[in-house]
């Protein structure tokens, strides 16, 4: 399929906001497909998972592989089919119409399709250490990185049931896994407390909060605050989980359906409300947010587009 011309330039059949597992997995169908398929990243290809010391949980790399790594063989996969690959900061994104316009630092793109794959961005307690030390010891992911703390020390900052579920996950590995919230109760459902409070691997740590993140090159300890008295005390870990919230990063597509959360709806076929418009990965809603299921979702918006755009053209 060849893309249609214009007086201001080339339009692509596909563009891609996002280089990350969903990102560039739609890509190498796009391409695979010989859809001109344009990828815009902000940052590096891999998204957040290039955070990720090591994923141990994608198919097909039974020793793990490194997230970097990673990230760098999905570009190079869909750089192999032709896809193209910006990195520039999106300014704006006008998706209404049967062509999407994209405009960023480097120029205005546009495309008949669009696939936002944009992710979402992990909630910062915004202390001390904390950005020097993530992918070092603090993770957002215990799904993700908790066989690497193996008989160690871990907490989980959070209260909610994402941080219980997490911190129930890590007991299958970590030697202790204290749980910090800065309320003397949980706001998980029921069913979870009462598995989190039945476990002899977890510890409670109430109406406490993080003042600081501690260690040089990887975490060593956390400085906690009670807010009750305001004393403080230091904790050892080898291993920290944040789960104070994920924001979806969709703050410039405009007219497209969301949840209450900000996540974008789709059906199965990850279709958007607007036509022509596709999400996939951590900015749509879903169930589990993994690389796995990112890359599949990715590969069901590639495979829509290629059908929306052949339904376009026999109208």
């Amino acid at each position: 399929m060849t893309s249609l011309e214009n007086s201001d330039g080339a339009i692509y059949d596909l563009i891609v906001l996002g280089a990350g597992p969903a990102g560039l997995t739609a890509a190498i169908y796009a391409g695979r497909a010989q859809l001109r398929t344009l990828v815009i990243e902000p940052k590096v290809a891999g998204g957040e998972i290039t955070l990720t010391d090591s994923l141990e949980n994608y198919p097909g790399f039974p020793e793990g592989v490194g997230g970097f790594e990673f990230g760098m063989l999905l570009e190079q996969h869909a750089a192999r089919f032709g896809a193209e690959i910006v990195y520039a900061d999106v300014n704006g994104v006008q998706a209404e119409g049967s062509v999407k316009e994209v405009s960023t630092a480097s120029g205005v793109f546009r495309g008949r399709t669009l696939i936002i794959a944009t992710g979402t961005v992990p909630r910062y307690l915004g202390v001390p250490g904390e950005e020097l030390l993530i992918g070092k010891g603090i993770s957002f992911c215990a799904t993700c990185d908790a066989p690497l703390f193996k008989n160690k020390k871990t907490a989980v900052i959070g209260g909610g049931d994402a941080a219980v579920e997490e911190a129930l996950y890590l007991t299958r590995f970590a030697e202790e896994v204290h749980l910090i919230h800065r309320r003397n109760e949980l706001r998980a459902a029921v069913y979870l407390q009462k598995r989190f409070f039945e476990n002899q691997k977890v510890k409670f740590v109430g109406e406490t909060i993080v003042q600081e993140f501690r260690g040089d090159k990887k975490l060593e300890s956390i400085l906690l605050q009670n807010v009750a008295d305001k004393s403080t005390s230091e904790l050892s870990v080898d291993g920290a989980f944040l789960f104070v919230g994920r924001t979806p990063s969709t703050g410039l597509i405009e007219g497209i359906e969301m949840d209450e959360g900000g996540f974008i709806k789709t059906s199965e076929e990850m279709e958007t409300s607007i036509p022509g418009v596709f999400a996939a990965g951590d900015v749509r809603r879903k169930l589990l947010r993994q690389v796995v299921t990112a890359a599949a979702d990715g590969a069901i918006a590639a495979t829509m587009a290629l059908k929306y755009l052949e339904l376009g053209e026999t109208m």
